[in-house]
């Protein structure tokens, strides 16, 4: 089992903290001495998380604080609040997501919801809290991506699918294929204005959570066979949160990590093992590709880089 360095005295935000590869990574930041700030989008299950965390390490310094990385307003409420407080943070893990709802949902700010909830929600999230992280001594961002990524294409011009058939698993490989874009481009921009901020990938292979089961229950559609296969025949290998949350916290915490790094399950299909490099697929590398859906984001959340940061 990888060892989480120790991160006494660290500020860390870990976003989908109450299940899953999230309330993992939480309870291993926190038992390796971090300061943990648990974002949540339902408190009372972020209390639940919290208490079940405490209850094996009592020690654990854990704040449980709501967003909804679906509502740009409540990510500037929440980011508002840290940036408030005016703690450092050397950590941000973007781990919150959904997978796959059988029919197209808008969120309050007309995204598709998936667009919304795994990239852009995201990508405001971090943007805005960089004067917080940039006033760390080594801050990162740990991005948690798919592996579907890999066959995920950006289609500019319609990324929210209100023209094309909606797909829910094709919607869901672009998002997580932008949150790799994002990965990449944050770490370029962090090398062109000498940023010491590392920004690196990681997906989870395929992790026994309700992330597969939650998102094929949302909205009014049945969900697609695609789907139906993954969470109702056990046909592929695949690994319990323990190991699955593995990835993102080398992204997250290994000194090894490098910039862009990506990373994910070494073994079968990629799918399950302990923690190697990732190949990234060429399409997370085409610089002018990553620098546009960079500024489309900033369009269509009204988040830009910071004026300090500029």
């Amino acid at each position: 089992m990888y060892q989480v360095p120790d991160q006494t005295g660290k500020h860390a935000v870990v976003t989908g903290a109450n299940s899953g590869t999230g309330k993992e990574a939480v309870r291993r930041l926190a038992a390796a001495g971090a300061h943990v700030v648990m974002a949540v989008r339902t408190v009372a299950k972020g209390e639940q998380a919290r208490n079940e965390i405490l209850a094996r390490h009592p020690e654990a310094r854990l704040d449980v604080r709501r967003v909804d990385l679906a509502d740009l307003a409540s990510v500037r409420e929440f980011t508002d609040g840290l940036v408030a407080g005016g703690t450092p943070l050397d950590l941000l893990v973007n781990n919150a997501g959904v997978m796959a709802p059988p029919s197209r949902i808008e969120t309050p700010d007309g995204f598709e919801l998936q667009m919304g909830s795994n990239f852009l929600g995201p990508f405001a999230l971090t943007v805005r809290l960089l004067p917080l992280l940039l006033a760390a001594r080594a801050p990162r961002v740990a991005t948690m991506t798919s592996g579907t990524a890999s066959y995920g294409r950006i289609d500019f011009a319609d990324l929210q699918w209100t023209t094309r058939k909606y797909s829910a698993n094709r919607s869901y490989a672009q998002s997580k294929l932008a949150d790799l874009i994002m990965t990449r481009e944050l770490a370029r921009i962090a090398a062109a204005r000498g940023w010491n901020l590392l920004s690196t990938a990681a997906h989870p292979g395929y992790t026994r959570t309700n992330l597969q089961t939650a998102g094929a229950s949302l909205g009014t559609g049945k969900p697609s066979l695609g789907t139906l296969l993954l969470t109702r025949l056990d046909f592929l290998p695949s690994q319990g949160v323990e190991q699955g949350t593995e990835p993102l916290l080398h992204a997250a915490t290994s000194p090894d990590a490098v910039a862009a790094g990506y990373y994910g399950p070494g073994g079968r299909f990629g799918l399950v093992g302990p923690t190697a490099v990732t190949r990234t697929t060429r399409r997370a590398r085409d610089l002018e590709v990553n620098a546009r859906l960079w500024a489309e984001a900033e369009r269509l959340t009204g988040v830009t880089l910071p004026a300090h940061a500029v």
